[in-house]
């Protein structure tokens, strides 16, 4: 999507993170570790918060693609085959017993099953996904707006930050393994396009790209997509949990603002 100067901003962005993605990925523990770089860091962060706001509107769309446009391999990002012990159980059973739990600051907890979920309204939608790693791929992605589960369990007024806690255990090296985890701020978590995918390029979603459920934030890099998603928790703030950071990649040196 460009503006009336051609300004790719989506493409401006992306290029930013991966730069500093790139940085961490290669292994520059010092260099990441150190107080200018995290200093440099956080300055980019609200330089592409504040950019965006000022770009978007809290309702514009991440553009949408056709069909022909799906790519013919759409590679897996993060962990694509998790080994949690429930979580196997739950696969084994093609995750017929598996649900959702939604609860935190909200005024009525609730449960949905993957059959209770598919039931409630959907939203379908062809869009790309950005890794920050620098690869793209486009997809078709269906699910339920993520909205309408906030607004069934009914968010209390000290609620800011959507968590989303998952299956997939990342760093072996800590005590009982690090599971993945995300957290979105209340307008992109509200927003038209982030939806909880069960179904991706018209079959069901697959173990490698998040059954039984992942979250699809458009507007976002991928880092932020939680897959395999078994339970989310509106909070007042993320400064608890885990690293403290707002998701698992956060806690390790990634922005929590990965706006595109």
């Amino acid at each position: 999507m460009r503006d009336k100067q051609g300004f790719d901003r989506r493409g401006f962005l992306k290029r930013v993170f991966v730069l500093g993605g790139t940085l961490l990925l290669a292994g520059c523990d010092q260099l990441s570790s150190s107080d200018w770089f995290r200093r440099m860091l956080f300055r980019a962060e609200t330089l592409t918060r504040t950019t965006q706001r000022a770009i978007l509107g809290p309702n514009d769309m991440a553009r949408e693609y056709t069909e022909a446009d799906i790519s013919p391999d759409f590679k897996p990002n993060g962990s694509i085959d998790p080994q949690d012990e429930d979580y196997l159980a739950l696969s084994a059973d093609s995750f017929k017993n598996w649900k959702l739990k939604v609860g935190g600051l909200v005024e009525r907890p609730m449960e949905w099953s993957l059959a209770d979920l598919r039931a409630l309204p959907s939203r379908t939608q062809i869009t790309r996904h950005d890794c920050v790693e620098g690869w793209s791929c486009i997809g078709k992605w269906k699910g339920v707006p993520l909205k309408t589960l906030l607004d069934q369990v009914g968010l209390k007024p000290e609620a800011r930050y959507i968590v989303f806690y998952c299956a997939d255990t990342l760093d072996q090296t800590l005590a009982g393994g690090a599971k993945y985890y995300e957290s979105l701020g209340l307008p992109d978590a509200e927003h038209a396009q982030t939806i909880l995918a069960y179904e991706m390029n018209g079959q069901t979603l697959p173990v490698a790209h998040g059954a039984p459920l992942r979250l699809r934030v458009e507007r976002q890099l991928g880092y932020k997509m939680a897959k395999y998603v078994m339970r989310i928790e509106a909070v007042a703030d993320y400064a608890d949990i885990d690293g403290g950071k707002g998701g698992f990649w956060e806690d390790r040196g990634y922005e929590w603002y990965a706006g595109i």
